[in-house]
Formats: structure tokens, C-alpha cells, sequence
């Protein structure tokens, strides 16, 4: 699984409230309302208390999970990482307390509380400005007894990319070259893609790319990148850290005139049970550290170099000196 395109994959509320309850006790590890979860990922002296760390399963949220967990481990919190399938059932256990902290992205998690708040015809709050999204963000999350931390560096949005071949051939470095070259470009993605703003539309309004039509493989998917590879098709939508464009060689083009909302990675916590200064300290030297970079290298190596993302956690946070040896 992995976190699909902003905006445009999303399971149906009403469908998540039938399964939360089974949810909550099936996905991951032991039951959240005993407060448990993975024991693989249980560390620390537990002399501050217990904590959570929701993860919504697919890699990159599994990997910042453990990052979240060792973090809070080495500032003496007992942890655990409780694993669901997706955001409509584990926003609702972090409002209730059953987990406490999950990682998060800025414009994602603002537009889900604003239609979870307002309707899904709600105007959208989110945008590129990262500051701007995160505040909007914020106003939504804390009536529901949700604190936001610091957003950091590290982004993970949607993306497009191209063969080095085809853009050494049209000399492209961003999607405003791509527009201005007049190349025709036929585009792997959702089939969703037509009717979102943040794909074929707004490639055609902001950018003026000649999108000539859709090659519904998916987001991201190794068949939506086999075919830019294979000419089939000459651009992927994707997203910003994914590690296995080299293998197709591809190259991401730009985002320049920033058509993309701003999905800076940042710790949401519940704020009764984990809305203390020392846990916001903890998590931010973290984020600070955060680089989309880093995790597009923490990814790689679990989904290309197949290991554990506990391990590949712990080795990063000792490379950046975030946890003792």
C-alpha cells in the first residue's frame, strides 16, 4: 500500500466506521484499548509513560512510525507502533486516545479534517504554503483534541517524471519546460487523474503541457513506470520520495510554479495524552533532521534492499546522532 495521490485516493468514511472496530484490534499487533502494539517495536524505560505510534502500513509510514517510536524511546517514553490500514481509522483513535502519536502530511491531513469538519465540497485550505497549511491544519485538529507539531523539510507530494532520455532530448529540468517544449505527453496515472486539479487539469492550466490522454496504470505503480520506460507513455505521476525511479530511469521534473499542496512531514499528537513540551522537543530534533532525501533513502532500502524498517530506522537516527549508540 502506499499513500496514493493527494486528493484523489481516499475510502469511503462510511465504509472505515464498519471496520474501525475491527480495526483497531486485528491490524498490527495487540489491542489499542489495552494500549499495546507491536512489542518488536517496545523500548525505553517506560519512566515517563506509555506511548503508541500509529502507522497506516504501507512503507514509508512504517518506517517513520519506528523513527517516531526509537526517537521517544531514547527520551524514555515506553513505546509501541500499532499498525491500520488508513487514515479514516486511525484519526479516529488518535482523537480517542487509543494511539497518541502518528506521522503525518500537512495538506493531506488538513483537507481530510476539513471535509470530515465542513463536507467534502468544503473550500479547500490547504495549499503550497507550507506555513499557511500547517496553520490551517492546526485550527481544524484542535477542537478535536489533536495537537500538530512542527512541520519539517522532508515532502512527500505528488510528482512527475519522465525518462533522462526524453528529457535530455527536450532539455527538461521542470514542468515548465515540459510546457514549453510543446512535446505531447501521454500521462500514467489514476483514472481519477482527469478530474483533479493536481493532475491533467492543473498540468494543463498551470503549465500548458499537451496531456493528449490518460493510461490508467495507477499512481506510482511499476506498470505506470515500465510503460514511460518502454516509451508506451512519456510521463508517470508519482510521488516526491520514491526510490525506485532510478530502476525504470526516470527523473522527476519540478515543481516550479508550485502546483502541488504542501505535504511537509510532521508529528500529530493527541493532546491530552501526549501534548507535552517533552515530547514535542523530542520529535522535533527529528523533523529538523528530516530531509525528503533521507526518506527517499530510508524507502529504498525497505521496499528495494528488503530490510526491517525498525533496523533502518535505528541506523539513521545513530548516523544523525538522534539516539545513543
Amino acid at each position: 500500500m502506499n499513500k496514493g495521490l493527494r486528493g484523489i485516493r481516499a475510502v469511503g468514511a462510511a465504509s472505515a466506521v464498519v471496520v474501525l472496530a475491527v480495526g483497531l484490534s486485528a491490524c498490527g499487533g495487540g489491542s489499542l484499548e489495552q494500549k499495546g502494539g507491536d512489542p518488536s517495536a517496545s523500548g525505553g524505560s517506560g519512566g515517563k509513560g506509555s506511548l503508541v505510534i500509529g502507522s497506516a502500513g504501507f512503507t514509508e509510514s512504517s518506517v517513520l512510525a519506528q523513527l517516531y517510536a526509537k526517537v521517544l524511546s531514547d527520551a524514555g517514553y515506553s513505546t509501541s507502533v500499532q499498525t491500520l490500514n488508513n487514515r479514516e481509522l486511525y484519526e479516529p483513535a488518535l482523537e480517542k486516545g487509543q494511539i497518541d502519536v502518528v506521522p503525518e502530511y500537512a495538506a493531506t491531513l488538513a483537507e481530510f479534517l476539513n471535509a470530515k469538519a465542513n463536507g467534502p465540497k468544503a473550500k479547500p485550505v490547504a495549499s503550497s504554503d507550507v506555513n499557511a497549511t500547517v496553520a490551517a491544519l492546526t485550527k481544524l485538529a484542535e477542537p478535536r483534541g489533536l495537537k500538530v507539531l512542527s512541520a519539517g523539510g522532508a515532502v512527500d507530494q505528488n510528482a512527475f517524471a519522465v525518462t533522462r532520455t526524453f528529457a535530455d532530448q527536450h532539455h527538461l529540468q521542470t514542468l515548465s519546460d515540459l510546457g514549453g517544449s510543446k512535446a505531447p505527453v501521454k500521462l500514467a496515472a489514476g483514472d481519477e487523474c482527469p478530474d483533479r486539479p493536481f493532475c491533467e487539469p492543473g498540468l494543463k492550466q498551470t503549465y500548458g503541457i499537451d496531456v493528449t490522454g490518460i493510461d490508467p496504470k495507477g499512481v506510482g505503480t511499476p506498470q505506470s513506470k515500465q510503460a514511460v520506460k518502454d516509451a508506451t507513455d512519456q510521463l508517470v505521476l508519482t510521488t516526491t520520495t520514491d526510490a525506485t525511479l532510478d530502476q525504470f530511469g526516470l527523473v522527476l521534473l519540478q515543481d516550479d510554479k508550485k502546483l502541488q499542496n504542501a505535504d511537509n512531514v510532521l508529528p500529530v499528537v493527541n493532546a491530552k495524552h501526549a501534548g507535552s513540551p517533552q515530547i514535542a522537543e523530542a520529535l522535533d530534533k527529528l523533523t529538523k533532521a528530516l530531509t525528503t532525501a533521507d526518506l527517499t533513502a530510508l524507502d529504498k532500502q525497505v521496499d528495494a534492499e528488503r530490510k526491517k524498517p525498525s533496523d533502518v530506522a535505528t541506523d539513521y537516527l545513530k548516523s544523525k546522532g538522534l539516539i545513543k549508540s
